[in-house]
């Protein structure tokens, strides 16, 4: 069956306008956090696993750091263990933080891992504490609280911090024609686990590599103006003038840092992209509109 004239141009143009993308970005290293709808949706699951190769066979080098909440509380329902959170972040006890290792560091690493393979991609999956990639510090925590002279500090168990940032192993991963899956587990000088936001060890692993493009799959279609649209093509000059007003609060805020800090720590440009498009993450690059909001430190 052949295509219509009209299917055929539409192709067509669309391979025209990636074409100097490719050009571009060829030989360039981008870090993708995947996470949100896409990694509990399958046909989504899949539409980034045929990014991602496709990535890879036109000369990028795409990292991979993904996240795993809901699955890890869906095993400790299971398990029948309680959960709590501060600030948004679990209280991470040994217990569960056995079933955080458990669940990032296996099941969603090697579900990702074989997607990205089935879809002919060649991946390899590792944690922070492989190779010593990701050393850790556990993650202090200040509250104020009502009628107290001084901030109470708050121990949330095995959550942590990036110290540092050896990417040794990564570079061995990155100089052959496999992708790297990152489960964002560090591990400290005593050698003891901890679970990191996988926001804030995307930025730093695009930062460490000097990447061309860190990205963030959110659910939500990008940052939003007061009336709802979307706002993209900034400097880190307005996106702080932007925090500072209050256009970005609540939930945002740390996904907004991370983005930030990456580009003013030498990352050419950030992108947070709604992951509940299909495709969306070869949309963001190799197209000219893109499909979220878009942060470099020269502005657009």
């Amino acid at each position: 069956m052949s295509l219509s004239r009209d299917s055929a141009l539409n192709i067509a143009q669309v391979l025209t306008e990636a074409l100097p993308y490719i050009q571009r970005f060829t030989g360039r290293t981008v870090v993708v956090k995947f996470g949100g709808n896409a990694m509990v949706n399958p046909e989504l699951h899949e539409s980034f696993a045929r990014d991602v190769v496709l990535m890879k066979l036109v000369g990028l080098n795409p990292v991979v750091v993904h996240g795993g909440g809901p699955q890890i509380g869906s095993l400790l329902e299971k398990l029948n263990i309680h959960t709590e959170f501060v600030d948004g972040m679990r209280v991470t006890d040994s217990q569960t933080m056995d079933v955080v290792e458990m669940v990032l560091g296996g099941s969603v690493n090697k579900e990702i891992v074989s997607s990205i393979n089935r879809n002919g991609g060649k991946a390899i999956g590792v944690t922070g504490k492989d190779g010593q990639l990701i050393r850790a510090r556990k993650l202090v925590v200040n509250r104020n609280s009502p009628g107290m002279s001084a901030s109470e500090i708050i121990d949330i168990g095995h959550v942590g911090e990036v110290e540092h940032i050896d990417t040794e192993v990564l570079n061995v991963i990155l100089d052959s024609d496999f992708i790297p899956v990152i489960a964002p587990i560090g591990v400290d000088a005593q050698g003891h686990t901890y679970n990191i936001n996988a926001d804030l060890v995307a930025g730093k692993l695009a930062e460490v590599l000097q990447a061309e493009k860190l990205m963030l799959l959110t659910n939500v279609s990008g940052l939003l103006d007061a009336d709802g649209n979307i706002l993209t093509g900034l400097s880190t000059t307005e996106v702080d003038g932007l925090i500072a007003d209050g256009t970005i609060y609540g939930g945002m805020l740390p996904k907004i840092g991370c983005a930030l800090g990456a580009v003013k720590g030498g990352v050419n440009s950030a992108h947070i992209i709604d992951g509940r498009v299909p495709h969306a993450v070869l949309l963001e690059i190799f197209t000219d509109e893109g499909v979220g909001t878009l942060i470099t430190d020269r502005g657009a």
